[in-house]
């Protein structure tokens, strides 16, 4: 019995205040010690998905105006078929 009557006295049962507090503070030295790491590690996401959007925003622009170019020369094409061919007996 007196071993626990010393126990209890060496360690104090914390409130819950108290035990927020201890991880509270060690949740600010978790973020001070990595914060650099973290704050690279969010920027490298961030460029990344920065130029995946970039890329997948040019590709549709470039595939649009292929599009168009395309829908041109169908058109040029329909002309041509419609006037018929341009030959010394037919001109």
């Amino acid at each position: 019995m007196s071993k626990e009557g010393a126990e209890g006295a060496a360690k104090p049962r914390l409130t819950a205040a108290e035990e927020q507090l201890l991880r509270h503070r060690k949740n600010l030295d978790f973020w001070k010690k990595n914060a650099a790491r973290i704050r690279t590690r969010n920027l490298l996401t961030g460029l990344s998905i920065g130029a995946f959007v970039v890329g997948i925003f040019s590709y549709t622009i470039l595939s649009v105006k292929q599009e168009r170019i395309v829908e041109e020369l169908d058109e040029e094409a329909r002309i041509h078929i419609i006037r018929g061919p341009r030959t010394g007996a037919n001109s």
